[in-house]
């Protein structure tokens, strides 16, 4: 009986990967860290191809260090992820590095892959195609828009404050919304004389009326897909839309890529870090994570601050140890984080099991 030919197994290398806008320079290097090879790559679709396919001829290629997942990377690591490799992400080379080696991209490109062949670089990457993505991107619209008719706002009501006394007199005393209804509806031809303070607070307040109708549409969107992914967020105490939203944009489409609710926390920036020097043993404020996900953590303390009998009796009690208010808030975002985690990542679970690789 004839034995089958065996397949000769190919041994695992390490792609890593410097990105940019227009080209990704890529490295590959053995499990022992040797450098095998570096190129640059055109940041398009069929140059991902071929970076992956120059890849795999040193090796089979299982695992790739990628700086810039979240901007210039992202493309490339969805498309890494549809083949099969994991995506890990990996931050800039440390300052004393780049002062003894320089700087360039080839250089960059061969951190990256050292840095997870040596295991300093461990997170795996947001997969960015899902629910939570689209989330991230309709956010992203609506606080631009809600930022802009802010600005239109002062901007029409400080012209206000110089307009002539007859047209002021006539709109000082509307609240604001009925201010931008009578401003869109002011006849040009009735001010004559403040004709270009009269088209300003015109164009001003149409503008105001489009960035609340687009604010509007996506905040629907926003709270369609928080509903689709991880309705019971909403059914927690002080937790809006908004910071919902915030939330599972931090712990991503694939949240099985944390390792447990102290990485959320960590994601976050409340969790304390050890910050201690010989015979002094203490910890500091984390002043990393995501800003916006620290901001609701805190929006959603301050409003079971005032409505929340738990949370009350918890001050209460940890104000008579002798805590401070702001140290007793740091407590409350590194709980909520805690509590948080098991229901985004039992609702991210049922939504979409595939993603949790």
């Amino acid at each position: 009986m004839l034995t089958p030919p065996t397949v000769p197994i190919r041994e695992e290398v390490v792609l890593g990967v410097d990105t940019h806008k227009d080209v990704h320079v890529a490295a590959v290097a053995d499990l022992l860290g040797r450098v095998l090879a570096s190129e640059s790559f055109h940041a398009t679709a069929a140059g991902y191809s071929q970076l992956l396919d120059w890849a795999r001829q040193f090796g089979a290629v299982e695992r790739a260090g990628v700086e810039g997942t979240g901007s210039y990377g992202a493309a490339l690591t969805r498309f890494l992820r549809t083949e099969d490799v994991e995506v890990i992400e990996v931050n800039r080379p440390d300052r004393a590095k780049r002062r003894m080696r320089g700087k360039n991209d080839v250089v960059d490109a061969e951190a990256a892959a050292q840095a997870v062949v040596s295991g300093r670089a461990t997170a795996v990457a947001k997969s960015g195609d899902g629910p939570v993505e689209q989330m991230r991107v309709y956010k992203m619209a609506r606080d631009s828009a809600v930022k802009a008719r802010r600005q239109a706002i002062n901007q029409l009501k400080a012209i206000l404050v110089n307009a002539q006394p007859n047209l002021r007199e006539s709109l000082s005393r509307l609240g604001q919304a009925a201010l931008i209804t009578a401003c869109v509806k002011l006849d040009p031809d009735a001010w004559a004389e403040s004709a270009a303070v009269v088209h300003t607070l015109r164009s001003l307040a149409g503008r105001i009326k489009c960035l609340t109708a687009e604010a509007q549409e996506l905040s629907a969107r926003i709270e369609a897909l928080v509903q689709q992914v991880a309705p019971a967020l909403l059914e927690e105490h002080g937790i809006g839309v908004d910071s919902a939203a915030s939330l599972l944009i931090t712990a991503g489409d694939n949240p099985g890529r944390l390792t447990g609710e102290a990485a959320l926390a960590a994601l976050c920036g409340v969790s304390p870090v050890e910050h201690s020097s010989g015979k002094t043993q203490r910890h500091r404020l984390n002043r990393g994570g995501d800003r916006q996900a620290n901001a609701a953590l805190f929006r959603i303390v301050m409003t079971r601050l005032r409505g929340d009998p738990r949370t009350v009796a918890y001050v209460e009690r940890r104000t008579a140890e002798g805590k401070s208010k702001r140290e007793i808030i740091r407590c409350l975002k590194r709980y909520l984080a805690r509590h948080l985690f098991g229901i985004i990542r039992d609702a991210m679970a049922r939504a979409k099991p595939a993603s949790t690789a």
